[in-house]
């Protein structure tokens, strides 16, 4: 009698739970219940890919800056696309301006983000010369003037815009929730740093004690401001189409000295305070850290783990495969890769091979390149499908890597 007694209690109390548990399932997929409280359904988004490449020319020569690999097996374009999605945006625009086919095969229909829809979903949106054959390219605002009709036809009342060259894991909700509280026109999100990388652009602000933007500054000389713009700005769609209106019709092209900088004593511009990690790419030095930072534990759970899952075009490849007497540590390799030699505080993409004997240090490798019997690489980038043949000694400066061109071989 006492174990019926006891089987009865145990069995009430698990149903018990399990109502609680669908109780607790049920209100966090309910809108409101949602991390922020708002529905995000009112926001679309921008990424801003007509931007000057110059500062990674060596890497953006065949392709655009969204399209650079980055972290073994990711391109720059999967951050922002996944924290939009992660952040329950579901209309998301891409501004394309020049060398956009690697990016069009990576992304295809948006497929691996959930963004391959009837309705809203991913798209592509032509530079301007599409429309306007043979005309100067004067800016980006150029870029956001010529796809003013899907700005316009979007049921979204608020929008975020972008840029592909800065590695975060950003949850934009609680961001989306403090300019809306505010009542801000707009709300610039930034992170403090201490330390800038030397020959590095980057975009700094000035703010008041309630974190109003009272200055910004484009790639000043003398980095007075420590809080560094992340290139991600929240504003109505209706307010964006009067800046692109009024900056146009003056002959003003520039998204950030323009549209926001312009702006900053009529509007009223608040910075959000970003705190988890975040790279800015926009140098070579920039890209070649970035990507070596990632082997740090902490950097990677905080990148690819905190605010949800980064997604990537994926590809059926086998493991990575570490044969007898290589040596590895401290490394990143993706799927496919074929190890021999030793590999030590690098970064390997997908299919990379090093031969017995080879040794690699401090290095970016990228897909599909091949290094032969007692190569030696250190601090060295290798672009796609580089063949370093046997015996070769390649060997750069942790503060300038030598970089080897897509297709190479030495």
């Amino acid at each position: 009698m006492k174990l019926q007694l006891l089987v009865m209690t145990k069995l009430s109390r698990l149903i018990q739970i399990l109502k609680q548990e669908w109780w607790w399932a049920k209100m966090m997929m309910t809108p409101v219940y949602r991390k922020g409280g708002r529905n995000m359904n009112n926001v679309m988004a921008i990424i801003n890919n007509a931007l000057n490449e110059s500062f990674l020319e060596q890497l953006t020569s065949h392709r655009s800056l969204a399209s650079v690999p980055f972290a073994a097996r990711y391109r720059l374009i999967d951050f922002p696309l996944s924290n939009l999605v992660n952040s329950g945006v579901t209309n998301v625009g891409i501004l394309l301006q020049t060398k956009y086919r690697s990016l069009m095969d990576h992304i295809g229909f948006g497929k691996a983000w959930d963004l391959d829809r009837k309705k809203n979903g991913l798209f592509l949106l032509p530079p301007s010369h599409i429309y306007q054959a043979n005309t100067p390219y004067k800016g980006d605002l150029q870029n956001f003037y010529s796809n003013l009709e899907y700005i316009e036809k979007s049921n979204q009342e608020y929008v975020i815009i972008t840029s592909p060259n800065v590695a975060a894991n950003i949850d934009y909700r609680d961001a989306f929730n403090y300019h809306l509280e505010n009542n801000n026109d707009i709300t610039i999100m930034y992170k403090k740093i201490n330390n800038f990388r030397p020959n590095t652009q980057y975009s700094v602000i000035n703010t008041d004690d309630n974190d109003r933007v009272i200055d910004m500054q484009v790639d000043p000389h003398q980095k007075d401001y420590k809080k560094v713009s992340l290139q991600r700005y929240i504003m109505k769609k209706d307010l964006l189409l009067a800046i692109i209106d009024s900056c146009v019709s003056k002959g003003k092209w520039d998204f950030v000295k323009n549209a926001i900088i312009g702006n900053l004593d009529s509007l009223k511009v608040y910075g959000y305070p970003f705190h988890s990690y975040a790279t800015i790419i926009n140098s070579i030095n920039g890209y070649y850290k970035s990507n070596l930072e990632i082997l740090k534990p902490s950097v990677w759970q905080d990148i690819f783990l905190k605010n949800g899952p980064i997604y990537t075009k994926p590809k059926d490849e086998a493991p990575t495969a570490y044969k007898n007497g290589a040596r590895a540590q401290n490394i990143l390799a993706a799927n496919g890769c074929l190890i021999e030699g030793a590999v030590e505080n690098s970064v390997l993409f997908r299919g990379v091979k090093v031969a017995r004997g080879a040794v690699v240090k401090n290095s970016i490798i990228m897909q599909k390149s091949e290094l032969g019997k007692n190569a030696h690489l250190e601090n060295v980038i290798l672009d796609k499908d580089v063949k370093i043949t046997a015996n070769k000694s390649l060997k750069g400066d942790i503060n300038l890597p030598m970089i080897v061109a897509k297709n190479t071989s030495i």
